[in-house]
Formats: C-alpha cells, sequence, structure tokens
C-alpha cells in the first residue's frame, strides 16, 4: 500500500524578506529558506506549503495579512495566473535595484570575479507594450475559473456543447492548457485586436477551424506569432497543423481584408509533434516574407525565424553600451560570436576594419548578409554553423585573428570549446552580452582562470520590465 503523503501546513503570520530569483519572494521560517511567488518585501502573509525540500521549502500565499507598503497595482487582469510579469506588483526602482544586485551576486558568488567598476543599472523608459514579439497557441483545453468550471458542468448536464477552445499562453506546468487571454500589455495594442479578432473568427466555424488537441495531436488551428518594429511595419504568422486550402485561404483572407496595415502575413503547415518553425517552410500569403527594424539610420531585415532582441529600444541601449565596451579603433578586426541577424556586427562596422559574424541559424546569416548589403556595409563576413564547429583556431587563421570579440551567446552561454578557442585567439578585448548572469559568471570564470584577462567593467541593461529577467555587458581586458 503506498504511504499516505504527508500534508502540509499553513504558516501564519510569515513576513517576506526580499525578492528572489525566477520572480520568486523570500523568506526565513525555522532555519529554511522559503520561497513564495507574488510576494512583495515588507508584506506580512499566511503561507501554505506546497514543498519541502531538504535545503528549502515553496508555498503559496493564502491570504495577505498586512500588504507591504513598496506593493503597486497590478496592471494585468491575468496577473498571477498567466505566469508573465510576475513582478507587476513590485514598484519599478525596486526591481531594478533587484535585478543590479542579482548581477553582481552572480559575478562575486558564482564566478569569483572580481570587476573594475560595476556602471548604473539601464532601466527601461517603455514598461508597457515594450515587446515586439509575442507568440500564442490554440488549444481545445483553455484555463477554466472556478466559476466557468460551474456553467460548463450546467451546461454538460443540459445537453449543451460548452465552449472550451481558446488562445492564449501556455499556463506553467500545463502543456496542453493555455490561457485565454483578454488584453496582453505587453505587445503593442493593434497585436491584441488581431488575436481577438482570429480568436473569434475561429470559433464562429467551430468544425471549420478546430482549435489544435495537444493531447491527440488533431486539429487545424495551432499558433499565433506576430512582430512589430519602432517604424511601424507588423508580421503575423498562422500556423496550421495540417493544409486545408479553403480555410486557410479564408481565414488569411479575412485577416487581410479586416488590417490592411499588416506588412507580412505568412502561413505554414506544421504536422510535427512540437511547436517550433525553424525547420519549417514559410509561405508568403500577403506583402513581404520580412519586417524591418531601423537602427542609427540602419535598416535591419527580421524573417519569421530571425532572432532579434525583443524590446527594439532597449537593444539600442544594449547595442551602445556593447559598443561602448568594445572601444574599437578604426583599424580593429572583430569577431561577432552568436551574431543572429547580424545586428550587432552591422551596428559596429562602421567603427572598425572588419567584422566576422557567426550564428547557428542558416536563414538568420542569410538576413545578417542582406542587412550588410541594404546598409551599404562591405566590410561584413559571415558564417552559419554550430559554434563550436566554425570558431576554430584553423577558421581563425583563415580569416585573421581579431583584435575585439563580441560574444551574445543563448542562456546555456558558450560551450568550453568555444571558450579555449577563444583565449587562444587572445583578442585585446572581448565584450561579453548576456541574458543569463549565472551562465555569464560561469564562462567568465573559465576567461580569467589564468590570469590573462580581468574583467573590468559591467553594466545590467533592463531590457523585461515586470520580469525578472535580465542582460548584461562585461567587459574583458587582455593583460600583457
Amino acid at each position: 500500500m503506498a504511504r499516505k503523503k504527508k500534508e502540509l501546513p499553513l504558516l501564519r503570520g510569515v513576513q517576506i524578506e526580499a525578492l528572489a530569483g525566477e520572480g520568486k519572494a523570500l523568506s526565513h521560517v525555522e532555519g529554511q529558506v522559503l520561497f513564495v511567488p507574488f510576494g512583495a518585501p515588507g508584506d506580512v502573509c499566511d503561507i501554505q506549503l506546497t514543498r519541502r525540500k531538504r535545503n528549502y521549502l515553496e508555498g503559496r500565499i493564502e491570504q495577505l495579512t498586512s500588504p507591504s507598503p513598496r506593493r503597486t497595482e497590478p496592471f494585468c487582469s491575468h496577473f498571477t495566473v498567466c505566469g508573465g510579469c510576475k513582478w507587476q506588483h513590485i514598484p519599478y526602482d525596486l526591481q531594478l535595484e533587484t535585478k543590479d544586485q542579482v548581477v553582481r551576486d552572480a559575478l562575486e558568488r558564482i564566478g569569483k570575479i572580481e570587476v573594475g567598476t560595476y556602471y548604473s543599472i539601464l532601466g527601461s523608459e517603455r514598461r508597457e507594450r515594450y515587446r515586439n514579439k509575442l507568440e500564442f497557441t490554440f488549444s481545445n483545453r483553455r484555463w477554466l475559473f472556478p466559476g466557468e468550471l460551474d456553467e460548463v458542468k450546467r451546461a454538460e448536464e443540459a445537453g449543451g456543447t460548452p465552449q472550451l477552445s481558446g488562445l492564449g499562453f501556455h499556463l506553467p506546468g500545463m502543456f496542453d492548457k493555455v490561457l485565454d487571454i483578454d488584453r496582453c500589455h505587453l505587445g503593442a495594442g493593434i497585436l491584441d485586436d488581431i488575436r481577438l479578432f482570429v480568436r473569434d473568427y475561429c470559433l464562429s466555424q467551430p468544425e471549420r477551424y478546430p482549435y489544435f488537441d495537444l493531447r491527440r495531436q488533431e486539429g487545424l488551428m495551432r499558433t499565433l506569432m506576430m512582430r512589430t518594429t519602432s517604424t511601424g511595419e507588423l508580421m503575423v504568422v498562422v500556423v496550421f497543423f495540417r493544409e486545408d486550402e479553403e480555410a486557410r485561404q479564408a481565414l488569411l483572407g479575412a485577416i487581410a481584408e479586416r488590417f490592411p496595415e499588416i506588412t507580412a502575413l505568412l502561413y505554414v503547415i506544421n504536422a510535427k509533434a512540437n511547436d517550433t518553425i525553424s525547420d519549417q517552410e514559410i509561405h508568403c500569403f500577403y506583402g513581404r516574407d520580412y519586417i524591418e527594424e531601423e537602427m542609427e539610420g540602419l535598416r535591419f531585415r527580421i524573417g519569421p525565424k530571425s532572432f532579434y532582441q525583443t524590446n527594439s529600444e532597449q537593444a539600442y541601449e544594449l547595442y551602445k553600451v556593447a559598443r561602448e565596451f568594445a572601444e574599437l579603433q578604426p583599424g580593429d578586426h572583430v569577431y561577432d560570436l552568436y551574431t543572429g541577424t547580424g545586428t550587432i556586427a552591422n551596428f559596429v562596422a562602421r567603427s572598425c576594419a572588419s567584422v566576422v559574424g557567426i550564428e547557428y541559424v542558416p536563414e538568420a546569416i542569410e538576413d545578417a548578409k542582406v542587412n550588410s548589403r541594404v546598409n551599404g556595409i562591405d566590410n561584413t563576413l559571415f558564417y552559419a554553423g554550430d559554434m563550436k564547429d566554425i570558431l576554430t583556431p584553423e577558421f581563425i587563421a583563415q580569416h585573421g585573428e581579431p583584435d575585439v570579440i563580441i560574444t551574445d551567446p543563448p542562456r546555456a552561454g558558450m560551450h568550453e570549446d568555444v571558450i579555449t578557442t577563444i583565449l587562444g585567439a587572445a583578442p585585446r578585448r572581448i565584450v561579453y552580452v548576456s541574458c543569463n548572469p549565472a551562465t555569464q559568471a560561469r564562462d567568465l570564470q573559465l576567461l580569467t582562470a589564468s590570469g590573462r584577462y580581468v574583467v573590468t567593467k559591467s553594466r545590467a541593461v533592463d531590457m523585461f520590465p515586470h520580469t525578472h529577467h535580465i542582460e548584461n555587458v562585461v567587459q574583458l581586458v587582455r593583460q600583457d
């Protein structure tokens, strides 16, 4: 017989002490750290324990008995349910203070790094509607609130067919359920309008446009991705599970007619088990198959598969910090690792002699080449492939030793082979841009272990207000 799981206690009168990682808050109970989502420093609350581990506890706020004076009113009706924007209830100055400390803790405690100068964190002027890319999922199983559960039960008992489909964000820990979003405060208002139009159009003809069943892998409507630019351009990508030409043409035609401001209306037929479209063929229904962003007079082409920083305004601030830390000279030869669509490479090309960009995604590299061409930049070269396979001593011998390396890897950081090659290339300066201070600290420890490089500067840039995510830029200088 299975052992009965021990019921965890309700802790009364717990005071929240500080913000913690992953968007949670923390307190200490009986000598253990207690992590709680949606808490604010200074809150006094009753907390229901949900998990007891050897080194920490987890819980949820059952009742907020004395709210912190530092709390602020959340702006989104989906707060606490959606899973995004977990710090809406935290004043922005405290968000920045916490993120700045997260970076310092990572570099000093994880990486054991001595930093010459920490520059103040760059906050975002726009704190809502700042994202230029949003992705939504169609599901025939939307999240139902308690009141809705009763309505569904009554409808089923009466022999009716309740509406259970939704178009929105995946709920944390529930791969087959989405929260049907009313208004999302992250993207431009036009994205709400398009999503609601598509949702209602499909729901009005449920037999023709069945929402996807993620468990059974059946249905027609799969995902909806939209991108905007600061220049006013707009991309919409509708992903279908299977081809139904008549239904597809009708839906896309209705979208184009209702929203003539769309620059690129694209579609994908994705019959795979997962939602990624990086390996799928993109079809253009209307307009162009790309949109363009502008930065310092440069135009950057962005395709449906291209990576581009999701906060355009703060991306400019981030790249300015990277360029400043690079301290480029007219004769410098620069390597831009994980170049994406060549944004940084082209952004710094006018300040140096040449730039070599390397990126895993072939389509992004093609965009990078186009971005150089349309901007009249002729001192860049781009290569596609796995970084550890492309960036080798032989590659460097063929393309020249870099004076400066700028690296902007994914959250997992850099492969050890890449770090070894960078150290062998011995650039005068390394600029490391990271979206994950923990893996950045790990990599910096490897880069500085020999004592040949020191970290001279660090500056955090807040790209994602109301979340715990943060970008950080550091400068390493070779010690000759």
